[in-house]
């Protein structure tokens, strides 16, 4: 049996205390939100997950030192935006080589960096790990069965995460590359706000296919680009996770693009959605990137014009479907 404790109460956090309490870990959620802690304790329920009633036996607080002290692992589930506040609230609780496993999406904004580096940056003793995959938490707390993989430095950390996560409902596999892991499930969200605009401005599975596929590609090229695994993108947290994010009514980036598409705003979007939208967070950061590491992003360079720009999301796609003309496999030849 380990001992965990998530930080934080929405619902990817809350689904992950479920399966872990369901594993025979004990568990505590830490929240620095008074009315969730408090409803949390009171209904052994969340708001947003309907039907879900959460195992009795796990516990909630809001004091740092019973969150952090004497905890085998340290799942971070807060929104990307909080990850550098509360990684510096809780730095000076962290022993030497406590696992501190990041399962939120992101890429700050500010500095460019995955939210694992975030981390590091401010609890630089802990042996920080991500977990990533196609894995709506409204599936996961209901015990539908999903696949994630576990980035670690060593094999040692993975596979003991690996050992703690596992369970008949939720298949973990284990990869040694932590920065492809997190720019997949980063990226992958600002693809799938232009899979939403896509279908809010009615368009079809063709459309949403083209998306996909190309979509993958951008992520591939500044993923390698960066220093991860070309193999790591046709995987459970490239790929994988793109495809569902992209299709599932689940997805709020989906969501979000949606509204877009029908005209709103994104922070007119944001509000309805009512939960945070990862990929308009990433999506300026990704463009950084982009220039940075020299490459072309098309998608989501359109995806920032319409964010932030206030071009039409039609004329961004049509902007898309008359770029020049391209091969598409630029290795392979005539004869």
């Amino acid at each position: 049996m380990a001992r965990v404790c998530v930080l934080g109460g929405g619902t990817w956090g809350i689904a992950l205390a479920a399966l872990l309490s369901n594993n025979g870990h004990e568990v505590t959620v830490w929240s620095a939100v008074e009315k969730e802690i408090a409803a949390l304790r009171k209904d052994h329920a969340h708001p947003s997950l309907p039907g879900v009633v959460l195992p009795e036996d796990i516990k909630y607080t809001m004091d740092d030192e019973e969150a952090i002290k004497g905890q085998s692992i340290l799942v971070m589930a807060v929104a990307s935006a909080f990850t550098r506040r509360t990684a510096d609230s809780i730095s000076m609780l962290v022993k030497k080589g406590q696992i501190i496993v990041n399962v939120a999406k992101g890429i700050e904004e500010a500095t460019m960096k995955t939210l694992s580096q975030v981390i590091e940056d401010e609890i630089p003793q802990a042996d920080v790990a991500v977990l990533s995959g196609p894995s709506h938490a409204e599936e996961v707390s209901r015990g539908l069965p999903t696949t994630v993989v576990v980035g670690a430095k060593s094999r040692e950390t993975a596979e003991y995460i690996q050992n703690v996560f596992m369970s008949p409902v939720f298949r973990v596999y284990t990869s040694p590359d932590v920065l492809g892991i997190e720019l997949g499930g980063s990226l992958k969200n600002v693809v799938a706000l232009a899979a939403g605009i896509a279908d809010g401005l009615g368009y079809g599975d063709n459309a949403k296919a083209a998306l996909i596929t190309r979509g993958i590609t951008e992520i591939s090229r500044l993923g390698t680009a960066m220093g991860g695994q070309a193999e790591t993108f046709s995987g459970l947290t490239g790929i994988g996770d793109l495809i569902v994010t992209c299709a599932s009514m689940h997805s709020r980036n989906r969501r979000a693009g949606i509204l877009i598409g029908q005209g709103k705003t994104y922070q007119e979007a944001m509000a309805e959605v009512n939960q945070v939208v990862e990929g308009v967070y990433s999506a300026k950061a990704a463009m950084k990137l982009a220039e940075k590491y020299k490459v072309q992003l098309p998608i989501i360079e359109q995806v920032n014009h319409v964010l932030f720009e206030g071009k039409s999301p039609a004329q961004a796609v049509k902007e898309l479907m008359l770029r020049d003309k391209k091969s598409e496999v630029s290795v392979a030849s005539w004869n």
